[in-house]
């Protein structure tokens, strides 16, 4: 964990890392807005659905491990917005990978998350080239 890591990734990526799901809870405000602008059906309100996801996850990949690669912001922006870049990596229980990166915006109040915009995908490690791709687009 990096010093200069924000205190509420820090507490966060910590609390992923250790498997504990109260401390990821708690990171998180009663009425905690999740959008996904990629996925509009998986938006959600509330921390009870961030207990559901949690639970799901240290289950389905239960050597999850998560790490901040970048953030935008200060230990004095406590009601502000920040920007972080995330990996999330681990073996499922079938023996596959599990592979996420991508960025999530979070707004926080009291240094608790109180909405997130959620941009973390699974790494697509097909061998498409970018023609490929925006030919396929």
């Amino acid at each position: 964990m990096s010093d200069d890591l924000h205190p509420f990734l820090a507490r966060l990526q910590q609390a992923t890392n250790d498997h504990d799901l109260d401390l990821v809870v708690g990171c998180f405000t009663t009425d905690y807005r999740n959008e996904t602008p990629a996925h509009p059906t998986r938006d959600f309100r509330g921390n009870d659905q961030v207990r559901t996801n949690w639970r799901q996850i240290f289950g389905f990949v239960p050597d999850i491990r998560a790490r901040v690669l970048r953030h935008a912001g200060s230990r004095a922006d406590a009601g502000a917005e920040l920007w972080s870049e995330w990996e999330m990596s681990g073996t499922r229980l079938d023996g596959s990978p599990h592979l996420m990166r991508g960025v999530i915006v979070f707004g926080l109040q009291d240094d608790r998350a109180s909405w997130a915009r959620f941009y973390l995908e699974p790494v697509d490690e097909s061998t498409t080239t970018i023609d490929e791709a925006v030919r396929l687009q």
